[in-house]
């Protein structure tokens, strides 16, 4: 079984979701955290040491891609084929734990 296949069928942690999501787009490593920072409402926030790590972990997976160096060592990434079906899978499990804990709150009184 290939690196690839064993990440796909483990949970995406928190960090990881969201440079997927960044990586819709071409970035680079500190555009990816500022865009995570904005999307998340500041609710998250990644230093360089944990994004270049996950970075180094998402690429050996296939699951984005360093598309370029520019001349002052800056590299940008984006989300391969591969990264994209695995984030559309996480993105439905997500909705669904979702779904499910409202369904239980509601059966249990809360209205919110």
């Amino acid at each position: 079984m290939s690196k690839s296949n064993t990440m796909e069928s483990a949970q995406l942690t928190d960090a990881m979701y969201y440079i997927l999501l960044s990586l819709m787009i071409e970035r680079h490593g500190y555009a990816i955290m500022k865009y995570i920072e904005e999307l998340s409402n500041q609710s998250i926030t990644m230093g360089p040491g944990t994004l270049y790590t996950l970075l180094k972990k998402l690429c050996r997976a296939e699951w984005i891609l360093q598309t370029s160096v520019t001349a002052d060592r800056t590299k940008k990434y984006q989300i391969t084929d591969t990264g994209r079906q695995v984030l559309l899978h996480e993105v439905a499990r997500r909705k669904r734990m979702v779904e499910d804990g409202l369904r239980i709150l509601e059966e249990n009184g809360y209205e919110g």
